[in-house]
């Protein structure tokens, strides 16, 4: 065997290295830039009341946090209710005898935790116990309002192998049935994703429906923008899949961590990423009767539409390099080398064959691996 028959196959095998190699840095410069040190800015805070002791409370919070809180005062506590089931703010504090810090720990629970903490050192600095009172109501199988978020890790790795399975196991069929498969799977995958959120582990009590149809949206969006990217990545379409839906996907929800927590650039991100669309846009509809809830099924609507929009692209793309396959000029055999040719020509679509197939079988490796 020749030294070049030999390294060919290390070769194949270093070059495949290279796919493991960017997700361990994508995922550790993800993971570890949005959750590494969560610190607060600009969480925004009531301060209940209207007289000076209020707001010299309140401006002294405001001092001390050094850009960390945004801190507001508000004349009853109604109204400060009111602005926690709005989502337009994370905490609300009533100074007295007996101060009283009101959360809505179904907007954030990392985010009320911290709040907490905050108003826990500024009643201890009163001699006065602090009493928290959450304004939502949690399901029972969900009491820190993060299954959310895992509920879209599952929608997620549903979406994205089934992306590695139509785009290789069936790169050999027609776009439309691609598309078709996507649509179908993402139909499967999200009836799944409503069993687990509703009736096995009850992280919804009320609107499954609506969580049913948030997750379709967003596993369709997925899967087609998978399939339109398979046409041009090829075996990298898992990577780019990973990136743009799992690395920048979860750091970027709000599941863990909301934005006030987090660098700007996830925080940025969080205003129009699809997994923000659906961890917001379900919390807004299970837990605070929809406010906001149109902005979140529009995002969603919109990676949908992306999706629908790179599927034309593809097509087009596809459709021309069979105009160019077609259009190439054959060559006409000699009679004498026909025998040759043919033999030479089925080793060679044999060849090309098992490479296609090695190729599949790693893309998808990689998919389930991940």
């Amino acid at each position: 065997m020749s030294a070049g028959t030999a390294s060919s196959p290390l070769r194949h095998v270093l070059g495949h290295l290279l796919t493991p190699l960017l997700m361990c840095i994508g995922m550790g410069l993800a993971y570890l830039g949005a959750f590494h040190s969560p610190q607060p800015h600009d969480l925004r805070v009531d301060i209940v009341g209207s007289g000076p002791s209020a707001q010299v409370l309140a401006q002294t919070l405001q001092d001390k946090g050094a850009g960390a809180l945004d801190v507001r005062t508000v004349p009853d506590r109604s109204t400060a209710v009111h602005a926690l089931e709005q989502q337009q703010v994370y905490g609300a504090y009533l100074p007295g005898a007996k101060p009283e810090l009101l959360v809505a720990s179904a907007s954030s629970d990392t985010s009320a935790t911290v709040v907490e903490k905050v108003f826990t050192k500024v009643a201890a600095a009163q001699n006065a116990p602090l009493k928290v009172t959450d304004v939502t109501d949690l399901a029972k199988g969900d009491p820190t309002g993060q299954g959310i978020f895992f509920l879209l890790v599952a929608l997620s790795i549903g979406s994205y192998a089934s992306v590695a399975v139509i785009g290789g196991a069936g790169g050999v069929l027609a776009l439309r049935i691609r598309a078709l498969l996507a649509l179908g799977m993402s139909l499967l995958v999200s009836g799944i994703g409503a069993v687990f959120a509703g009736p096995m582990f009850h992280l919804v009590e009320h609107g499954l429906g609506g969580v049913w149809a948030m997750s379709w949206l967003y596993s369709a969006g997925i899967l087609l923008i998978g399939v339109g990217l398979h046409t041009f990545l090829k075996r990298w379409t898992t990577l780019g899949v990973m990136v743009l839906f799992v690395m920048l996907n979860f750091t970027s929800s709000g599941g863990i961590f909301r934005p006030e927590l987090q660098p700007g650039f996830f925080g940025a991100l969080h205003a129009f990423w699809n997994g923000a669309g659906f961890v917001e846009g379900t919390r807004s509809h299970v837990y605070f009767a929809g406010h906001g809830l149109g902005g979140h099924v529009l995002v969603l609507t919109l990676w949908l539409l992306a999706g629908i929009a790179l599927l034309g692209i593809a097509a087009l793309a596809e459709a021309r390099a069979r105009r160019g396959a077609v259009a190439a000029p054959a060559g006409v055999p000699t009679a004498g080398s026909a025998a040759v040719s043919g033999d030479a020509g089925g080793r060679d679509e044999a060849r090309e064959g098992q490479g296609e197939d090695d190729e599949v079988e790693e893309e998808l490796e990689e998919a389930v691996a991940v």
